[in-house]
């Protein structure tokens, strides 16, 4: 305490100064500590909230949650040439002309009916099945008057598909509404699913047993008809969602009432297009589906194909320091380039669960590429080198990842080897 005469007003003005700045320079000092014990409590809070609903505990999954909470508020710094670069789509001016086609389609045209032919077959460029078979049914011909019962209906489906193909980050916010309500016949509940197993065709999961683990989740979610018969102690029995690209569909249209249901016909499925021609057997097949047949928007397509440009070429030009974007193109089958059907199922699964368990996702030199097939060489139009970084980064780093809307929360993501 200072005490001043009040016959001395210069010392009285000196004491009030010196009294005002002591006091200012402690709530300085202990401002910072405050803060800083805040954010560790804070911090600290958010690690039990982890180790709690995980009932384990890793300091990156800490570290994620922590991201996700929004305390870490500074912003990453994208490469701009980078992300322009991956926003290019190299098959668009392809895209255009194949829509084009349809929308004018001629029978009576040699030329017309040959490039059908051409867009009727897989995106990897091989035949299944029987030849006869194959050039004997739609849509290779489109002689069938079957076909031409739906053209009309297939051309409005597939211009109103091709309308939406844009780049709209926002969608991950929309995957509620537009997948898990329409797929959900005994709800139209518009909160997220409390737990969902993604499940990879790798041959790696037949180093494991994780079929009750998988079985454990409110939804799984399989790929591509992978049958899980013979195979349930490592990759579980049950389905609730099955997960396709249409080349799938495409096979399945040959057969009678386009049977695609290795899973039970009450199990709906989920399509991205590969090729606009397969809005056709989209057409065809929808009407004898028992369970929903959802097409994935076209807008999420662009952003799935995005997110995976931006990883394969960033690791591209990381690992080949001499090389540029051009290079990139020729080593990744240039328009051709497109990501895994593994992929898209694991970013739904980001969009419409609340807690993502990945399994089968991975490859070492001794697995077969898929377990169920004898399959080991990896189709090249995929880099799933790329995307096994994009699944470390939504378990461990979420931020890191570009072109996601800010207004998106990734939720728990863990990601099973």
């Amino acid at each position: 305490m200072i005490t001043i005469s009040r016959s001395d007003p210069r010392r009285l003005f000196w004491g009030l100064l010196a009294s005002s700045f002591t006091a200012s320079t402690m709530k300085r000092s202990v401002r910072p500590l405050f803060s800083a014990l805040f954010f560790g409590f804070l911090a600290a809070t958010l690690i039990c909230r982890v180790a709690i609903r995980r009932r384990s505990f890793s300091f990156s999954s800490a570290i994620a949650e922590l991201g996700n909470s929004g305390l870490m508020t500074e912003e990453l710094v994208f490469n701009e040439t980078l992300l322009e670069f991956a926003a290019i789509d190299p098959g668009e001016p392809k895209f255009k002309q194949e829509v084009d086609l349809i929308s004018d389609y001629d029978n009576t045209r040699r030329s017309h009916r040959r490039y059908f032919s051409s867009m009727s077959r897989p995106i990897d460029g091989r035949r299944r099945g029987n030849r006869n078979d194959i050039t004997s049914n739609f849509p290779v011909t489109l002689r069938s008057p079957q076909v031409y019962r739906y053209w009309s209906e297939f051309r409005r489906n597939l211009q109103l598909w091709a309308r939406r193909k844009a780049y709209e980050p926002d969608i991950m916010l929309d995957l509620v509404r537009l997948v898990k309500i329409p797929i959900d016949s005994h709800s139209i509940s518009s909160k997220r699913y409390s737990s969902c197993a993604v499940v990879g065709n790798s041959g790696t999961l037949l180093n494991r047993q994780y079929g009750d683990l998988i079985d454990k989740h409110e939804i799984v979610i399989r790929m591509n008809n992978a049958k899980t018969q013979r195979f349930e102690k490592k990759v579980g029995s049950k389905t609730n969602i099955s997960f396709i690209n249409s080349n799938i569909l495409n096979q399945c249209a040959r057969k009678e009432s386009c049977n695609c249901h290795p899973y039970g016909e009450t199990v709906p499925i989920v399509m991205y297009i590969c090729q606009p021609i397969h809005v056709l057997d989209y057409t065809v097949c929808k009407r004898s589906h028992r369970a929903p047949l959802v097409i994935t928007d076209p807008r999420f397509d662009v952003l799935c194909a995005r997110i995976v440009k931006y990883y394969s070429v960033k690791r591209f030009l990381e690992e080949k320091t001499a090389k540029g974007f051009k290079d990139w193109s020729k080593d990744h089958e240039g328009s051709l380039f497109h990501y895994s059907s593994g992929m898209q199922a694991v970013m739904l699964a980001v969009g419409v669960c609340e807690k993502v368990s990945v399994f089968g996702f991975g490859k070492m030199n001794s697995s077969k590429h898929h377990y169920h097939t004898n399959q080991k060489a990896e189709l090249k139009l995929h880099d799933y080198e790329a995307e096994y970084k994009l699944y470390r980064d939504l378990e461990y780093n979420p931020r890191a990842i570009p072109f996601l809307p800010k207004a998106f929360k990734i939720p728990l993501v863990k990601v099973y080897h």
